[in-house]
């Protein structure tokens, strides 16, 4: 059965077929990079970095790009309140961010575009609209004439008509429709800028991908992803300007992953209870997030709360143990057993249940029931008297591959015997020394990695759980 995707463009399920067989051209909207991200903006990373990870398991040969907006509104205004340049801050949030999303398991884009460093491709995308009349020069500023593309509201299924009720030319700007936006902005006094056919300026935020969409993957894409709260006018915008400059579709498959609310409410900056990343993983494993992450069909909205990332996290140690056990028992298997070809049959069956579930919207909540199957088959298997390397190895192999599908594994944190040996000379000493929190931090570190420890009158011994 092939792959399944909701187009947000058509509001159903349709099969994917890619524009060139075999190669996926994906655009995913990345941050802006101000400040450090919270999970609502790491939620389309682990997401859309698990669809392209699930193509690549399939077979494509996937262009993966995602940019970074390095000016705007935002970052002028970091820049004002920490007596800092654009430049400065952009650059240490995107070290940020690559810091926090690889701790997440997230793979880089192979195109990471950030719009100071496609500024003339920007410039020119503009006054090639403004060529074919579909942008117009107003007192410094350039503005997209919206009525003009026939087709706008198409992706959030409203009409101008229904756009126009509400729509308002906001002080300051000199836009000639309420409808219009904003492809370029005359800069301010003091404002970082660049030289245009207008004058000294910046983007607007629409133009960005766009340009770089076209400039790293063609005039046409596969798919282009990104959160819900983008849809509307952000990727409206985005089919408007593009396909009106190129004459031709801009993506084919729209995705958009659902909100984020934190205990129970939805996340805003407004509100006060948006949580960051970085302060997450300084508590959690950031594997622990990631699978909480992908527990819900991305297009669902999640719910976080300390006690369901803790829940998480028991369900993720049930996975480990499982796969923890395996290992240790290759140790003493053999080859006795005739019943090898009825446990690898049932191995087999859930990988193909597992391609079933994703292959239907890329449905991660399915695949990770999926996984605790597999987890119970390899608790049931490692009762047997008998077992076979060959069988275990066949679930470990299992276990690998499937995860890899959502870039988590479950051998990553495992100590080798010498590390062990390691940390309980170094606990001992410790509590020579009198320096209980250390050695109950030791016991902790050791207790996470399934490390049992039991102090006797003949010193510490240890055993994994």
């Amino acid at each position: 059965m092939p792959i399944q995707i909701y187009n947000t463009l058509k509001r159903e399920k349709e099969e994917f077929i890619p524009l060139e067989e075999g190669k996926v051209k994906m655009y995913v909207c990345g941050p802006t990079v101000y400040n450090y991200i919270h999970i609502g903006n790491a939620r389309p990373a682990i997401v859309f970095d698990t669809v392209r990870r699930y193509l690549e398991f399939r077979g494509y040969d996937v262009k993966y790009v995602s940019n970074f907006t390095d000016v705007d509104d935002k970052l002028i205004r970091a820049a004002k309140e920490l007596g800092e340049d654009v430049p400065t801050i952009a650059n240490r949030f995107i070290n940020a961010y690559f810091e926090d999303t690889t701790a997440l398991g997230c793979k880089r884009a192979d195109v990471h575009p950030r719009v100071t460093e496609t500024m003339d491709i920007i410039i020119d995308f503009i006054k090639a609209l403004i060529d074919k009349g579909y942008a117009y020069e107003s007192g410094g500023d350039v503005y997209f004439r919206t009525r003009k593309f026939s087709e706008y509201g198409k992706l959030s299924h409203q009409s101008i008509d229904e756009l126009k009720i509400g729509a308002r030319i906001q002080i300051g700007e000199k836009k000639q429709d309420a409808l219009d936006f904003a492809l370029w902005k005359e800069a301010k006094d003091g404002e970082i800028s660049w030289e245009s056919p207008w004058g000294q300026g910046r983007p607007g935020w629409h133009i960005e991908c766009s340009a770089m969409a076209k400039q790293y993957l063609g005039d046409t894409i596969d798919i282009h992803a990104g959160g819900q709260d983008l849809a509307f006018p952000h990727h409206e915008n985005e089919i408007a300007q593009s396909e009106a400059l190129t004459g031709k579709s801009f993506a084919r498959y729209w995705m958009h992953n659902g909100y984020i609310n934190i205990d129970n409410e939805k996340m805003s900056k407004s509100l006060g209870n948006f949580v960051l990343v970085h302060d997450i993983i300084k508590q959690h494993d950031p594997q622990v997030l990631r699978f909480f992450m992908l527990s819900v069909h991305y297009r669902n909205p999640i719910n976080y709360s300390e006690e369901l990332l803790e829940n998480t996290k028991a369900a993720f140690e049930r996975l480990t143990t499982s796969y923890q056990n395996l290992k240790h028992r290759l140790e003493s298997s053999t080859n006795l057993t005739n019943n090898n070809q009825e446990w690898l049959d049932k191995i087999s069956a859930l990988h193909q249940q597992f391609i079933k579930e994703m292959d239907d919207d890329f449905n991660t909540a399915n695949g990770v029931s999926v996984l605790f199957e597999l987890s119970k088959l390899a608790n049931l298997y490692l009762v047997e008297k008998n077992t076979a390397e060959e069988v275990i190895k066949a679930f470990m192999n299992e276990f690998d591959e499937l995860l890899g599908v959502f870039g988590l594994s479950l051998g990553a944190n495992e100590l080798l015997d010498e590390e062990v040996e390691a940390l309980i000379e170094k606990r001992i000493q410790a509590r020579k020394d009198r320096n209980f929190k250390l050695a109950d931090e030791i016991r902790d570190q050791l207790k996470e990695m399934k490390i049992i420890l039991e102090d006797t009158a003949q010193g510490t011994r240890w055993k994994r759980g």
